[in-house]
């Protein structure tokens, strides 16, 4: 059986010379791709919610990785409906519809996904983004401020509710072109019609991949990739014409003059012609021989840059619109596709203010314009308003009552968390000083909340808490709690501040992480492997016990930790491979024994 980074190297390998695949179907017989898949999914959040089982990743072992490839290699396995719950929209009175299958069904997606990726990731376009490893929202929004300068045009663009009317039929057509095995195409399709349980009621599913499906980004951007080839090889050549704008007449005639007048000694004269010539575009922005079209997707919001006439722009949605009706049946959302001036308007896209700059007076050290024309990010204002408001009641800053019940440690670690989180994703704007509200306000709030908790004054806590740290930019203000632990251990800080508010143009946060020089098996798969129980050394019907978290191994009101708990907590591991009796044991709260022998 060859191991799982053979097999996806070959696929990966047909994938880049745009072969066909076939006898893809077989590859799912094997044991080591479900290890894989199983290594990429136990530390997810979503592992131990159950689906419309009760099942989760608690309990998995080898055995249940061989009959799931016993099930398919009979063809008698078949996808369960998964369980619909609706999560918060950001921006939005409305929810958002989550599909949670069951575990098995997940690590079955998982290969899958893994098959299909490695297949699809060397033909997918460059300006597709969303959902690939080591791409994501800062390199999509890094590729509009590097190569989009001079663009006049932003034409927003926005699928109306893309995961949900996805095609089957459309789908399944895009596949069969490249994949050419009936069992594999049919198990796909399959997944699509297993239908969701809502409210305990069974419902069809006729379009869509459902949300919260591990194989639904994949599918989703093999969709997509249609439109991104058709602005590729459609849109983009059809709105290329000439090599270089041509010159500003004005701006030249003004240069001309300049440099005569300084050849004649006239300096004064020439540099108030060069302060007029800083006010004018030196190339023709009406020149009717230069067009260009830019393009970036990140899952079903893209954003085009045109330079152009604004006719020209309609005509571009227009051509798109017709193409996602008629030849991937789905429809452009009209009130949020629309065309800004990039010079006088600014685009959202990503959560982002992007925006065609303009500064006649900033010169680089040859006294050129070097502002002019290039985009800029901005964080835009009601984003900053809408995290603020969280931490106001009334207008002003008040204290967070669900953390009342937590430590100081606890509770000044959630408040960096969050702070963190807004400023890192911000860090490419260029205006990101002014998340400096947020934290002022952030640091009211949590002064209150810690007085609220111990009754005291906020300057006493203050007092008691403030601090300083280092970083690149100098010494930054922090409020700081330290943890003491024994044993000669090192003791553990939450702070909170020391975040520099600089614009860092290298800032990177990836969907996911390439997979480059990362070992084939981890920790976590080799003791599975080893198929014997950690507590009593048993190899009876070994699985792998999981927890969601550490702090979960404390119980208040017991005195002494059970065995399984107190090696998890040595180790800092949230799993323990055991044979199925100690696993009982464990569940029922009794202690399981290690082995006499």
């Amino acid at each position: 059986m060859r191991n799982a980074k053979t097999v996806l190297g070959v696929i990966r390998e047909r994938g880049k010379r745009e072969l066909p695949l076939e006898d893809i179907y077989r590859q799912l017989f094997n044991r080591e791709l479900y290890l894989k898949a199983y290594a990429h999914l136990y530390a997810n959040k979503g592992a131990l919610t159950p689906g419309t089982t009760a099942e989760t990743v608690d309990g998995m072992s080898l055995a249940k990785i061989d009959k799931l490839i016993d099930d398919l290699r009979h063809e008698r396995f078949r996808w369960t409906p998964v369980r619909r719950t609706y999560i918060e929209k950001k921006n939005s009175t409305k929810k958002r519809p989550l599909g949670i299958p069951t575990w098995t069904d997940k690590l079955l997606q998982e290969v899958i996904r893994l098959i299909l990726e490695a297949y699809y990731e060397p033909q997918f376009s460059f300006n597709s983004f969303g959902f690939r490893p080591g791409r994501g929202c800062h390199t999509a929004l890094n590729e509009i401020t590097t190569y989009w300068t001079g663009t006049r045009w932003f034409i927003e663009g926005d699928i109306r509710a893309c995961f949900d009317t996805l095609n089957h039929e459309v789908l399944m057509s895009i596949l069969r072109a490249k994949l050419h095995d009936n069992r594999f195409l049919r198990l796909i399709e399959n997944l699509l019609h297993a239908g969701y349980l809502e409210d305990w009621r069974y419902n069809e599913t006729f379009s869509g991949t459902p949300q919260g499906g591990v194989v639904s980004p994949i599918l989703a951007n093999i969709y997509l990739d249609q439109l991104d080839q058709f602005v590729e090889k459609v849109l983009i050549p059809a709105n290329t014409q000439g090599i270089e704008r041509q010159r500003n007449p004005v701006w030249k005639a003004l240069k001309q003059r300049a440099q005569y007048h300084a050849k004649q000694g006239h300096h004064e004269l020439a540099r108030t012609l060069r302060k007029e010539m800083r006010k004018l575009p030196s190339g023709d922005p009406f020149d009717s021989g230069f067009r260009r079209l830019r393009y970036v997707r990140y899952a079903d919001d893209f954003l085009l840059g045109y330079i152009g006439s604004q006719s020209e722009a309609e005509e571009i949605k227009r051509r798109l619109g017709e193409f996602l009706r008629e030849t991937l049946k789905m429809e452009l959302s009209q009130e949020k596709t629309l065309i800004t001036n990039a010079t006088s308007e600014a685009a959202r896209f990503l959560g982002y203010e992007i925006v065609n700059q303009q500064g006649n007076d900033q010169l680089d050290y040859r006294g050129w314009r070097n502002l002019n024309g290039r985009i800029g990010l901005r964080v835009p204002a009601d984003v900053i308003e809408q995290h603020c408001r969280f931490y106001l009641h009334k207008g002003k800053p008040t204290h967070r009552g669900e953390l009342l019940q937590d430590d100081d440690f606890t509770i000044i670690s959630k408040y960096q968390w969050e702070l963190r989180g807004v400023v890192q994703y911000y860090l490419l704007a260029y205006n990101v000083w002014r998340l400096g509200k947020l934290k002022w306000i952030m640091t009211q709030s949590l002064s209150k909340t810690l007085a609220a908790k111990h009754k005291t004054p906020r300057r006493k806590l203050i007092r008691k808490y403030q601090s300083t740290v280092q970083t690149e930019y100098g010494a930054l203000a922090c409020i700081k709690v330290v943890r003491e632990r024994g044993n000669g251990k090192p003791p553990l800080v939450a702070m909170f501040g020391g975040i520099p508010l600089r614009r860092q143009k290298k800032a990177i946060l990836e969907d996911r992480k390439p997979l480059v020089n990362k070992p084939e098996r981890n920790e976590l798969i080799k003791r599975l492997l080893a198929d014997q129980c950690e507590i009593c050394g048993s190899r009876d019907k070994v699985q792998v016990h999981h927890i969601r978290h550490l702090k979960d191994l404390e119980v208040k009101g017991q005195k002494e930790k059970p065995l399984a708990a107190r090696i998890m907590a040595a180790r800092k591991r949230k799993t323990l491979v055991v044979c199925e009796s100690c696993h009982v044991k464990i569940h029922k709260g009794e202690a399981a024994q290690p082995n006499s022998d």
